[in-house]
């Protein structure tokens, strides 16, 4: 088989699955990861749809739904605490197979499912220059070394993308808001459960977490772009605390929490949109080629099926990255289109505009339960996630001479 050696820039979810992948069928993948070690934290990610069947194939779906967040509802509450409308379950689990787990844990099972892969951890890529036969790679840190094929699962601001195809400014598409997460002290006493304050433009988010001795803070705030440096944590952090200076609630208390957050992350909703996701030997993979955006909940969804089918299409084409990257983009741009456009319907549900809206979204949440037609109601409300999440047919590729178990969504292209 040829272009076996597989460098992946990103030890996040999509990197570590296409690893594993890659690893089945007989490839050679080494993992270059910025951070020192997996991350932690984080906000809680969704997995539901295609993703449930890719995480069953890989092995892992009984690990997910051991860590899931088990989070038992959700209430809105006033400026003084007092809720105002409150319902049970949490809104990334829409039907019965879906899991919600924290991102770091998500990443703790990959990682511990890749232990037969190379990782090299602290470091970044510098340099891609392509020859006939393979790829010259120099680090930060590590000395160079040729790889067959680069795969960019390095996010948003995706590192390889911009070595390989130039500036984000031509593929990036913000959303109008911009959203912050860090672990804080469980200081409300919060038992598998959510609570969220919303005022014009603005949301704040507290969820208790792994079995509630933390809890995630989630900001969002309605922003045009901004310029900041994307790897200074104390001017995101002065961001976040300048745009929510006048906010009351919980949100003082928090900022300063913030501060010291070991896990602090701040970024823009936004989306990547590309005509081409390979360039020569180069391809993308999840936020770095096709990012949904947190808006979508569909992001970690999107990582774990295209590293299944990006890996399944290597093995198909016995390494012919040419025919396999062409494949993959193929099989994959009607499910990415898809789970984009959810987070265009989503964008104003977030931070609603006015106050007049907050109360009306207060009321309907407040009725839901004691409408006769409130499953009807919630299907309708969650069908287009749904449908999006299952708008792949998964081929079966071949497993060192075994098949893989067959998709339990092949009747739903």
């Amino acid at each position: 088989m040829r272009n076996r050696n597989v460098l992946i820039s990103g030890a996040g979810p999509a990197g570590t699955t296409l690893a594993y992948w890659l690893r089945r069928h007989g490839f050679r993948p080494t993992v270059v990861e910025r951070a020192p070690a997996p991350r932690d934290g984080g906000q809680a990610v969704d997995v539901r749809g295609a993703a449930i069947e890719v995480a069953g194939r890989t092995g892992i779906l009984d690990e997910f739904r051991r860590a899931r967040t088990a989070t038992r509802g959700m209430s809105y509450v006033s400026s003084t605490g007092k809720r105002l409308a409150s319902l049970n379950a949490a809104f990334g689990v829409i039907g019965a197979t879906d899991v919600e787990i924290i991102r770091g844990d998500l990443a703790r099972i990959l990682h511990q499912a890749t232990s037969d892969v190379e990782y090299i951890f602290g470091d970044s890529i510098t340099g891609i220059c392509e020859h006939a036969d393979t790829v010259e790679i120099t680090f930060e840190r590590a000395p160079a070394r040729a790889f067959d094929l680069v795969v960019g699962a390095d996010g948003l601001h995706s590192n390889v993308r911009s070595l390989a195809f130039g500036p984000e400014s031509p593929f990036i598409r913000h959303l109008g808001l911009y959203l912050a997460i860090f672990t804080t002290p469980n200081d409300l006493g919060l038992d598998h459960w959510q609570l969220i304050h919303a005022v014009p433009g603005k949301s704040v988010t507290i969820t208790s977490a792994r079995e509630n001795t933390d809890a995630r803070a989630i900001f969002f705030f309605a922003s045009p772009p901004l310029n900041y440096d994307h790897h200074d944590t104390r001017q995101q952090q002065d961001i976040l605390a300048s745009a929510f200076s006048t906010e009351q609630w919980e949100v003082p208390h928090l900022l300063k929490a913030m501060r010291h957050a070991p896990d602090f992350y701040f970024d823009s909703a936004s989306q990547i949109r590309m005509d081409n996701w390979s360039a020569g030997r180069v391809t993308l993979l999840g936020d770095a080629g096709y990012c949904p955006s947190p808006l979508s909940g569909q992001g970690t969804s999107l990582a774990l099926v295209g590293a299944y089918v990006l890996a399944g299409e290597l093995q198909a084409a016995a390494g012919d990255h040419r025919a396999a990257f062409a494949r993959y983009q193929q099989q994959m741009s009607g499910f990415v289109q898809q789970n984009q456009q959810i987070a265009l319907r989503n964008a104003k549900r977030f931070t609603p505009g006015t106050r007049t809206q907050i109360w009306l979204q207060n009321q309907t949440i407040k009725a839901l339960p004691y409408l006769p037609w409130k499953n009807l109601v919630l299907n309708l409300a969650t069908k287009g996630v749904r449908e999006a999440a299952r708008a792949i047919t998964l081929k079966d590729y071949p497993v060192s001479g075994a098949r893989s178990r067959p998709s339990a969504f092949a009747d739903h292209p």
